[in-house]
């Protein structure tokens, strides 16, 4: 698996438009960008640190899975998964099950900004959730 660095650490909040004021105005960091992903129940935004991203996940729908992670943590905001950006997601996917990882997606999907992307349980990742991601490319 040829992974090429670490694309963005994902953030639970409950209220995005407040977190990412406070990212901007404390670290000074940039907004790149807010989108809704109907089919994984969020708005992400991201904004700028170096070669990599923070990803701040709102849940627009309580039974999604961010909405679950919040849930669990009586709304507090956390720590929700790391992301790895790859060159082809659906070959680290296979390579992964291969040795013996237990994936969420054994095929990519899409996510934010059109990425192609695909998770590993954290059983297999030392308890942090793992998004494999391939952006498009120019």
């Amino acid at each position: 698996m040829n992974v090429k660095k670490i694309s963005h650490l994902g953030i639970a909040v409950p209220d995005i438009e407040k977190y990412v004021s406070s990212f901007k105005d404390v670290f000074g960091l940039e907004l790149t960008g807010i989108e809704e992903v109907l089919d994984q129940k969020v708005k992400v935004a991201f904004l700028t640190v170096g070669e990599s991203r923070l990803e701040l996940l709102e849940p627009t729908d309580p039974s999604g899975a961010v909405g679950k992670f919040l849930e669990k943590r009586d709304g507090k905001p956390g720590f929700h998964h790391m992301a790895l950006e790859v060159e082809d997601v659906e070959a680290s996917l296979k390579e992964a099950e291969e040795k013996g990882l237990e994936l969420i997606d054994k095929k990519p999907r899409i996510g934010a900004g059109g990425a192609k992307i695909g998770f590993i349980h954290p059983k297999s990742t030392a308890g942090v959730l793992t998004e494999l991601c391939e952006h498009k490319k120019d």
